[in-house]
């Protein structure tokens, strides 16, 4: 399958979202707010705060096109902008070295398990080196199941990180590993 990857803006973000926001109303929201302002504004008022960075200029993230038509979204940004992050035990940080993060992924489903998140994290590299990151990080699962239900996997999954040239630099959990890739 041929996929264009192009800089994210609203209106592609919008569409593949989809009128629920992602899953259930985050539209991305989720690592950027404390648990208890990102429960409280789960809906439209994420979408409001999601379109607010877009139009603020401060969101990076990537669209995957087919036929113009947009299927695919990865989220990523300084880990600093996700604060939500600072506060994970088990996504804290590695080392003091300064970081971007793949926050998420969302894949059309008529799309999904063609190579389409390897193809966003390669575009995400570029983006963040682009942007002056040294190293991009990502959260993935890595489990063994065969089938895992999508909704639980928007870090994406650890083999197409493998596949897009990232290696594991800790674990604190076993389905759960902080894998880098120095751009």
């Amino acid at each position: 399958m041929d996929f264009d990857i192009r800089p994210a803006d609203w209106e592609s973000f919008r569409a593949v979202m989809g009128d629920k926001g992602g899953c259930g109303g985050c539209w991305c929201m989720l690592w950027r707010l404390p648990k208890k302002q990102m429960d409280a504004q789960m809906g439209e008022d994420n979408r409001l705060a999601m379109k607010a960075l877009f139009e603020s200029g401060q969101i990076s993230g990537l669209i995957a096109f087919v036929e113009d038509n947009p299927v695919g979204w990865i989220h990523l940004d300084d880990r600093s902008a996700f604060t939500r992050l600072a506060s994970s035990r088990v996504l804290k940080p590695v080392d003091d070295k300064p970081v971007w993060s793949v926050a998420c992924f969302l894949i059309d489903k008529r799309h999904r398990r063609k190579g389409l998140s390897a193809r966003l994290l390669l575009g995400a590299c570029d983006l963040a080196r682009e942007r002056g990151a040294q190293i991009l990080e990502g959260y993935p699962i890595d489990t063994p199941k065969t089938r895992y239900p999508p909704v639980y996997a928007w870090t994406g999954f650890a083999g197409a990180f493998r596949r897009a040239g990232f290696s594991e630099v800790a674990r604190r959990s076993p389905t759960r590993p902080i894998m880098r890739r120095v751009l």
